[in-house]
């Protein structure tokens, strides 16, 4: 008998958008059928609850003061009136004819608006009942114990509330939400790592979840096979972080990540991205050139971002003019003018950077440089007159000239544009409060240890590693979550491009022949640098070719 129910509201349904599609080829107006009816909340207040009953029409979606209207009979005398009024406060319309079925669908939309907006979209507090007292949330074990006891009181909100709050408290990076055949998964990624934080999170939770955070985002609720962009703000007592949210369709949900960006992570002086002081010295020197580019390369997530703003913020002067284009403006920074890349508008690296050149700025940082065209202009900036920042994926520093060639950019202009290439990687800090000094450690590793530093160049203060080698290992406690490392500490190359590295780019030498030529300076590997991080008691020998590959002793 249900199967028999189902059927012939199957066939009502079919036989109601056949109807709607006649009537709209009568009118000749675009028929909308339900798959591609998405509402935006914002375009829903644009014309209140009452009067699209009355009027049997809806604003969906809209930019600027062009608006999509849905309705079931456009001409329709209150619908008219409707449009009219609509058109009377400056609005251009475009009208779209839809099924009564789904203008309800629409309709049910509106008791979302009926919420006080700030309270559900752009903006949330946490972190003032939470985190301390009887819901004390600091560890991956408090946080497992509070989310199963929020999940079964059902209050969305304030689950969703909990896992920011906590994500924060365990200085995670990002959230991931992941739907499986039967449940949902919560994963934070602590220091490059993801940790698994709640795996019971039953369908229907875990799509209130997704519901929740989407009003936050200002996404569209009824949108779920396909990507969406979005971002809030969590306000905290003593600053704001901004959440960026991508949400996919996948095979039993949709997936979500969240990346917190907290604005204290990038308040890092130079000396506190952990730069060796010779390296220190150089950044220091190329900064103060009033020209050229500065390139840093490395993959996501490795610290590029962070490390250009360090740079920035060095060179913040009110004589200066410093512009930046991103894409998106992860953190904002007093006494800079940033803009974002609107691919839509039509505001891309490239054509943004042309008209920034047209600001007469000092100091450039380009996001990235992904295009020939955005590449070309970078490097004309630099060597007319402007100091520029950006980054490349290139997997190691000199790997950047090979790169941009590769994008198309002549030898000839590249060769003299480029002052500094940096390359760096994160890795796991040993956690200060558990970490344990080897009191034994091996003959044959300190003699490794003491020739591959003997081998280093000699702007490296040997006398200062190899009079004190300590090397400590990971234990685990409650301020680290038991897994031995707390925070992160970079590791990095910064290549200086003499005369002799010019010549060969402008004559298009290889990789190769480039590195023969770099093996005659005074450059210092990523690894390397690692390997003095180890023996200083920063991180472990472990952790260093986890992402560095095999130590060439």
């Amino acid at each position: 008998m249900s199967d028999i129910k189902d059927q012939l509201l199957k066939m009502r349904r079919e036989a109601e958008e056949r109807d709607a599609e006649r009537r709209a080829k009568t009118y000749g107006i675009a028929y909308l059928p339900p798959s591609k009816v998405s509402v935006s909340l914002e375009a829903l207040e644009i014309f209140s609850a009452e009067k699209a009953k009355e009027a049997q029409m809806a604003v969906i979606a809209f930019k600027d003061k062009k608006i999509a209207i849905v309705a079931v009979d456009p001409k329709y005398s209150k619908t008219l009136e409707g449009i009219e009024e609509l058109k009377k406060q400056g609005y251009l319309a475009t009208v779209y004819v839809i099924s009564v079925s789904s203008l309800n669908y629409v309709f049910n939309f509106y008791k979302f608006v009926q919420v006080k907006r700030e309270d559900i979209t752009g903006k949330v507090s946490v972190g003032k009942d939470f985190g301390s007292g009887k819901e004390k949330i600091d560890t991956i074990e408090d946080i497992k114990k509070v989310i199963g006891e929020k999940v079964v009181s059902g209050q969305t909100s304030e689950l969703v509330d909990i896992i920011l709050s906590a994500a924060m408290n365990v200085r995670a990076s990002d959230i991931h939400f992941e739907p499986t055949q039967d449940l949902g998964k919560l994963r934070y990624r602590i220091d490059g790592n993801l940790n698994d934080i709640y795996s019971d999170f039953a369908h229907g939770i875990y799509k209130s979840i997704v519901s929740r955070i989407k009003l936050l985002s200002n996404l569209k609720l009824n949108v779920s096979d396909e990507p969406q962009d979005g971002r809030f703000t969590i306000n905290l007592p003593n600053k704001d972080v901004q959440v960026r949210v991508a949400i996919a369709p996948s095979e039993f949900g949709e997936v979500i990540v969240m990346r917190l960006l907290d604005p204290d992570a990038i308040n890092l002086t130079l000396a506190d991205l952990g730069l060796r002081e010779d390296d220190l010295k150089i950044v220091e020197e190329q900064l103060a050139k009033p020209l050229g580019m500065a390139l840093n390369t490395g993959p996501t997530g490795s610290g590029k971002t962070t490390t250009l703003y360090s740079f920035l913020r060095h060179k913040i002067n009110p004589e200066l003019k410093i512009i930046t284009i991103e894409d998106p403006i992860e953190y904002h920074l007093d006494g800079i003018q940033q803009t974002q890349v609107d691919n839509e508008a039509g505001y891309t690296f490239a054509s943004g950077l042309r008209s920034l050149m047209r600001q007469d700025p000092d100091i450039i940082l380009v996001g990235e440089i992904r295009d020939k065209e955005t590449a070309e202009i970078a490097v004309q900036a630099a060597l007319t007159g402007h100091l520029v920042f950006s980054t490349v994926h290139a997997n190691e520093a000199m790997g950047a000239v090979p790169r941009l060639m590769d994008l198309g950019v002549k030898s000839a202009s590249l060769a003299p544009a480029l002052n500094l290439l940096i390359a760096q990687r994160l890795l796991r800090r040993l956690c200060k409060s558990c970490k344990v000094k080897e009191e034994n450690i091996a003959e044959d590793l300190k003699t490794k240890v003491t020739n591959y530093i003997n081998a280093l160049p000699n702007r490296v203060d040997k006398k200062k590693y190899l009079e004190n080698i300590e090397i400590y290992k990971p234990v685990g406690c409650p301020k680290c979550n038991n897994t031995g490392y707390k925070g992160r500490v970079g590791i990095y190359e910064l290549l200086e491009i003499n005369e002799a590295m010019r010549e060969l780019i402008t004559k298009e030498a290889s990789l190769m022949e480039i590195k023969q030529e770099v093996q005659k300076t005074d450059f210092v590997t990523m690894q390397q640098d690692g390997v003095l991080k180890v023996v200083s008691g920063l991180t472990t020998f472990e952790e260093l070719e986890e992402i560095s590959g095999k130590i060439e002793w």
